[in-house]
């Protein structure tokens, strides 16, 4: 059933190529569609694999001399993003309905997007994942290069260059492992029972990690990441926070922790108290999730703050994965589920409901403009992402956020306390952001606005409130009740624990 989400988004986004140019109204229905019957069918497979283990979807001969097979397969790990793929994409096209130029070819991008991160969460041959990972790196740049804004070429250039090396480094490493496995079969479950040398491990872990990594905005790679916020259109800067990062964050944990779990195996030595790949990924774990949060603090773009919360809040799901505890990483993979649907929600309201209207994201020019006057709705909107955001109780983040501390904290206590930092700046910042964009106590002169300036801004329309109350749901449904996707992702987590791939 699952597969279907594959199938209809390239579906949708060969129909959406083939529409005729000045059909925007049926571009945006075609599209809305395709994502709501996407989201129905991920909620479906959610809950009927729900507390189950992994599922073979289909598994037929691809490449037979090569032994690639198109093996599509879910696990709890796998249920869980599919259906965030599915909120976000809903959520997408809700908040890109204003969309009037080159409509048809956008969406098209879009759901193909889509389609490309839905084949890598249900892929369980290496190099189908590959090519669904690739797939997804090429609709990125167009959005982003021809809907976008600020310096939209050099952001997009930027974000396929560190993609693609990123790739490249991956690739190397997967070629080494079918080479040296013997078992001529490029599935993840043979790769990972290939017995592969822990001396071989030790060399490919590292490289796919840093491969995957840079996609999840791991630093000092991250810099692509706040940049194609900030450039790409709305959706597109959903997307990028929503899922793509994500797709990084899973291939970290399906294939490099996976494939060569000896990678994180004890040097022998150490070095300035680090004694594993293990000890080296946390430290950059938490080294993003405080600088993200401090450069937060400090950024006069409103974009910006949120596309470095960004990073930071990404830092928690990599800092998960190297707890390699059942708790932390449990707490990982929600964190991916939570960030997407928060850090998409921030990025609606202040690439929708703000910037659109407004024209601008520099707090300086918002402090005049007094938005929580002019646009109550998007003030408020922002307050409840913002509590969201920072991990208060109720929201999905508390809970995630809070399962990674306390995974950090058997593993190594420094780690949870480092990481505790960063969420007192996120507090800080994201105060910060929303006193200076809705709350200032700046009140604007005639100087400052002639009448032009304070003509109306437009009312949020009801695809905004739709999409907004989607996502808000989304995160205060799992706050609330988080063992609706516990239930689901603990068993996948103790069977990886146990046996890697399996």
């Amino acid at each position: 059933m699952l597969a279907w989400t594959i199938y209809l988004s390239f579906a949708g986004a060969l129909v959406e190529a083939l529409l005729p140019k000045g059909r925007a109204g049926l571009a945006r229905v075609v599209a809305l569609v395709i994502a709501l019957a996407g989201l129905l069918i991920a909620i479906a497979g959610f809950a009927a694999g729900a507390g189950q283990g992994r599922n073979t979807i289909i598994d037929v001969a691809w490449v037979p001399s090569m032994g690639i097979h198109y093996f599509l397969a879910a696990d709890g790990i796998s249920r869980v993003l599919v259906l965030l793929t599915g909120l976000a994409a809903v959520a997408g096209v809700l908040f890109s309905w204003n969309v009037d130029r080159r409509t048809n070819e956008f969406f098209a991008f879009f759901l193909a997007l889509i389609g490309g991160v839905y084949g890598v969460f249900l892929s369980f041959d290496l190099f189908l994942l590959f090519v669904f990972y690739e797939i997804a790196i090429v609709p990125k740049y167009f959005l982003i290069a021809i809907w976008g804004s600020t310096r939209r070429e050099y952001a997009a250039m930027k974000l396929a260059l560190y993609s693609f090396v990123g790739s490249a480094m991956v690739l190397i490493a997967l070629l080494a492992a079918y080479a040296s496995s013997g078992s001529h079969s490029t599935s993840l479950v043979d790769l990972a029972n290939a017995g592969l040398s822990t001396h071989f491990q030790m060399w490919a872990f590292p490289l796919t990690f840093v491969g995957f990594g840079i996609l999840a905005g791991m630093w000092p790679f991250h810099t692509w990441a706040p940049t194609g916020h900030v450039a790409a259109p709305t959706a597109a800067s959903m997307l990028l926070a929503g899922v793509v990062m994500k797709l990084g964050a899973y291939g970290c944990l399906r294939v490099a922790m996976g494939l060569f779990p000896h990678g994180m195996d004890p040097w022998g030595f150490t070095f300035f108290g680090v004694g594993s790949w293990r000890d080296v990924f946390a430290i950059l774990a938490v080294i993003g999730i405080v600088y993200g949060a401090l450069v937060a603090l400090v950024q006069t773009d409103f974009k910006f703050v949120i596309g470095y919360s960004s990073v930071s809040h990404m830092g928690f799901v990599l800092l998960g994965l190297m707890t390699l505890n059942q708790i932390g990483l449990t707490g990982a993979v929600l964190q991916m589920y939570s960030h997407g649907v928060i850090a998409g929600l921030l990025f609606a309201i202040v690439g929708r409901m703000v910037y659109d209207r407004t024209h601008t994201r520099q707090f300086g020019e918002l402090e005049q403009m007094h938005l929580l006057r002019r646009l109550p709705f998007a003030a408020w909107a922002f307050v409840i992402a913002g509590i969201a955001s920072m991990g208060l109780p109720g929201f999905s983040g508390f809970i995630a956020e809070l399962q990674v501390l306390v995974g950090s904290w058997h593993a190594t206590p420094w780690w949870t306390v480092a990481a505790g930092i960063g969420i007192v700046v996120g507090v800080a910042y994201t105060w910060r952001a929303l006193q200076k964009a809705f709350f200032t106590d700046i009140r604007p002169t005639a100087e400052d606005h002639p009448k032009t300036g304070w003509s109306d801004l437009g009312a949020i329309t009801w695809p905004e409130v739709t999409a907004f109350s989607l996502l808000t749901g989304a995160s205060l449904i799992v706050g609330v009740y988080p063992r609706l996707l516990l239930d689901t992702i603990e068993p996948a987590v103790k069977t990886f624990l146990a046996g890697g791939a399996q």
